[in-house]
């Protein structure tokens, strides 16, 4: 008999094989992103290489976005999370020991590639093993952890910065996560091994693999209109994880202290993961997204010009708390606005190619960033990224009415 057809199924079944290594793989990466940028600048990068290499973990994702599900259906949900997580342990441990910014760039890149395969490793395995009654609970659960791990990382990175003394601490930190994270992983029985076939997560993950761009083609209308807007949404929070980390250099914060301001962010978003929820369900999708969108797109406009005055620093900590607030108050919208577009009757590619669109987004705004702060300033790059944030909310606004007509207006 297939799990998912048990009428039996407890939650606590799922916390050991994918909520647990879900929270400890966020806490290992929260603990190293807010310190990517010093790290790289103690290497000798300058503030606009900085910038370039810690936009590499959200290029390594959309790289990974591509051969993940193939490789996930090869290979089984636990075993690809084991490699992921593996592949992790040695991307950290080549960072931790690199003695270049290049050689550096190159590990952070393959830690977002492992992060890539893990998410979509474990989104397979919930959907493989969680009954389809509650499968909506558990993904939103599953999604929480990971917050919740990118919300407790750095302030345990900021605390054994401070400890030690020595930022090779944060890196031991996640290699610690991912180590228990494979040895639970190896320890327990696979929970998937009796479910009856076909495997629901092996074809989730293979049908978004295959044809990826075939797929993006045939969307191209919906995807170039709520594509690009969902592109925006990624930007702007890959940019929130760029630029903060980098302005915190560029002011002269330490690592500890940059670790504990991100954190405090990170709370603020945590915090609101489940009122997203609630607001999309309740008054609609468009009073979700466009206050995040508003909120962050103001809050770096507002950033930009505070880089040399007195208070940068107090400053520098308030927009922190605001974009935290602006992007928990977005939380779920890109999966949420795929759902609503996907055809019901073979969702998957679709969903696959909504989410590729939105990384691309993603990665291409840290690049921007980069390239800005190489030409001009990481003030204009830092107000720019805030105006597209604006423009993207316009974007949503246009056209979320369009394309999702039948949805009523209080759960649009």
């Amino acid at each position: 008999m297939s799990v998912q057809a048990g009428d039996d199924f407890r939650f606590r079944s799922i916390a050991l094989p994918a909520l647990l290594p879900s929270l400890l793989f966020g806490i290992g990466e929260g603990a190293i992103i807010p310190i990517i940028p010093a790290v790289a600048s103690s290497l000798g990068a300058g503030l606009a290489g900085a910038g370039f290499i810690a936009a590499m973990i959200v290029v390594g994702q959309l790289a990974g976005d591509i051969p993940s599900g193939w490789l996930v259906s090869k290979i089984g949900e636990r075993v690809a999370m084991i490699s992921a997580a593996v592949l992790s342990i040695a991307s950290v441990t080549v960072a931790m020991f690199a003695a270049t910014a290049t050689l550096f760039g190159v590990a952070i890149f393959f830690l977002g590639l492992s992060a890539a395969v893990f998410a979509l490793a474990r989104q397979a395995f919930m959907t493989t093993f969680v009954p389809v009654r509650i499968r909506a609970r558990a993904l939103s659960t599953l999604g929480g952890s990971f917050r919740a791990g990118w919300f407790i990382g750095p302030f345990l990175g900021a605390a054994v910065i401070g400890l030690t003394g020595s930022v090779q601490a944060a890196f031991l930190l996640h290699i610690t996560c991912a180590v228990i994270v494979t040895v639970v992983l190896i320890a327990m029985p696979d929970p998937t091994a009796n479910v009856a076939k076909p495997d629901a997560g092996e074809l989730l993950v293979r049908a978004e693999s295959v044809s990826l761009f075939t797929t993006i083609w045939q969307n191209r209308g919906v995807l170039l209109r709520m594509g690009s807007g969902a592109g925006v949404v990624g930007a702007l929070r890959a940019s929130r994880m760029a630029i903060l980390p980098l302005w915190a250099v560029s002011i002269g914060l330490s690592e500890s202290s940059t670790a504990l301001i991100v954190g405090i962010g990170a709370a603020a978003d945590f915090a609101l993961f489940y009122t997203s929820g609630q607001i999309m369900d309740r008054f609609g999708r468009l009073w979700s997204v466009v206050p995040s969108m508003v909120g962050m797109g103001l809050a770096l406009i507002t950033l930009s010009f505070t880089h040399d005055l007195p208070g940068a620093v107090q400053w520098f900590v308030v927009v922190a708390i605001v974009m935290g607030v602006a992007n928990g108050v977005g939380s779920g919208i890109i999966m949420t606005l795929s759902a609503d577009l996907a055809p019901r009757d073979d969702p998957a590619p679709f969903l696959g190619a909504f989410r590729f669109t939105a990384d691309a987004g993603a990665a291409a705004a840290p690049l921007v960033v980069s390239g800005i702060v190489a030409v001009a300033s990481l003030s204009l790059a830092t107000g720019l990224v805030g105006v597209v944030g604006l423009v993207g909310a316009g974007i949503l606004i246009r056209n979320v009415p369009r394309y999702l007509p039948h949805i009523p207006r209080a759960a649009r």
